[in-house]
C-alpha cells in the first residue's frame, strides 16, 4: 500500500493511523497535503501532531478536517517550507515579523533563523504595517538632522525647495506607500464592446501617511474630512480636488513614486429591462511606493 511505503511501517493501521492525503483547516483556510510533508521536520509541532497514535485527540472542524487555530494565509509559507526546507517570499513582503512568530509557534527553528536576519533590516524601512508608526520615530530624527545639516551648508536650500516639484533633491525624502482609489462606471451596448460609454470619475481617494500625501499633492489635497490628522499618522479619508487620474499619477512620478500593484473589483447590472445594455460599476486602487 502507498500508505505503508510512505510511513515505512509493516502495520499501517496500528503504527500510522493517518491517511496519505490530509486535509487541514488553518484559521478557516483549507489546505490539502501529504502526510510525509507534515512530518518532514522532526520535532516540529506538525510532526508531533501527525506522528501520535491517538488521532481523536486532534481538533477537527465540522467536515472532519484537522483544525489548527493559526493564521491561515501565512500558513502557506509554513507548508512550502515543510515541503523542501527552503524559504521563498514575494517581493515587498510586509509580514516577516508575523511569519517569524508563526515559525516559532510551529517549532521550526531553522525557518526562524532564515527570517531573523531580514527582520531588522526590513522593519527599519517600516514594512510592517502594525509597527510602522513607532519604528519610524528614529528615521524621522535622522531626517531632521539631515535637513538641518543641509540647511546649514546651503542657507535657504531647504526652505526654497518645494517637495514633489523637483526643486528639492532626493536627500531627506521619506520612504512609504500611497494608494490611489476611485469608483467608476461604464455602459456596454449589446452589439459590441466598442460601444462602451465611460462616465467621469467622481472622486479620487488618497490613502497613506498624512505627511507623504501633503508632500505629493499639496493644495490639491482636500483634507476637509480629516483636518486634524497628525503628519505621522495614516489616513484613508483624503481625496483630490481634481478628477484626472493622469494628473495624480504625474504628481506621484514627480515625487519619486512608482507603481508596485493595482487591483479592481466590478459588478454588472442591466441598464433597462427591455435592452441588453449593461452597466459596470468598479472600484480600482493603484499602490505607489517610494524607496
Amino acid at each position: 500500500m502507498a500508505l505503508a511505503d510512505s510511513a515505512g511501517c509493516a502495520n499501517p493501521i496500528e503504527d500510522n493511523p493517518f491517511p496519505d492525503i490530509i486535509e487541514l483547516n488553518v484559521g478557516g483556510q483549507v489546505y490539502i497535503t501529504r502526510h510525509p510533508t507534515l512530518v518532514s521536520v522532526p520535532g516540529s509541532l506538525l510532526w508531533e501532531m501527525f506522528t501520535q497514535k491517538n488521532v481523536r485527540s486532534l481538533a477537527r472542524d465540522s467536515k472532519g478536517r484537522f483544525f489548527v487555530d493559526r493564521d491561515g494565509f501565512l500558513f502557506r509559507y509554513i507548508l512550502d517550507y515543510m515541503r523542501d526546507q527552503q524559504l521563498v517570499l514575494p517581493e515587498h513582503f510586509p509580514e516577516r515579523s508575523r511569519l517569524q512568530r508563526e515559525a516559532e509557534y510551529f517549532m521550526l527553528p531553522e525557518l526562524v533563523k532564515m527570517l531573523a536576519p531580514k527582520l531588522s533590516k526590513q522593519n527599519s524601512l517600516g514594512e510592517d504595517p502594525c509597527q510602522s508608526d513607532p519604528e519610524e520615530l528614529s528615521p524621522s530624527a535622522d531626517t531632521v538632522r539631515t535637513l538641518s545639516s543641509a540647511g546649514a551648508a546651503l542657507p535657504g536650500a531647504v526652505a526654497g525647495g518645494t517637495a514633489g516639484t523637483g526643486g528639492a533633491g532626493t536627500e531627506g525624502r521619506r520612504a512609504g506607500f500611497i494608494t490611489i482609489g476611485y469608483r467608476g462606471s461604464y455602459t456596454l451596448g449589446r452589439d459590441s464592446q466598442t460601444d462602451a460609454k465611460f462616465r467621469r470619475v467622481a472622486r479620487i481617494m488618497v490613502c497613506g501617511k498624512t505627511s507623504l500625501a501633503k508632500e505629493v499633492f499639496g493644495d490639491t489635497l482636500n483634507e476637509s474630512r480629516d483636518p486634524d490628522r497628525p503628519p505621522e499618522r495614516y489616513t484613508s479619508r483624503y481625496y483630490l480636488k481634481f478628477t484626472f487620474l493622469e494628473q495624480a499619477f504625474d504628481k506621484l512620478a514627480d515625487a519619486g513614486f512608482h507603481m508596485v500593484a493595482c487591483n479592481s473589483t466590478g459588478t454588472c447590472a442591466f441598464a433597462h429591462d427591455q435592452t441588453d445594455d449593461r452597466i459596470w460599476t468598479s472600484y480600482t486602487e493603484y499602490v505607489f511606493y517610494r524607496e
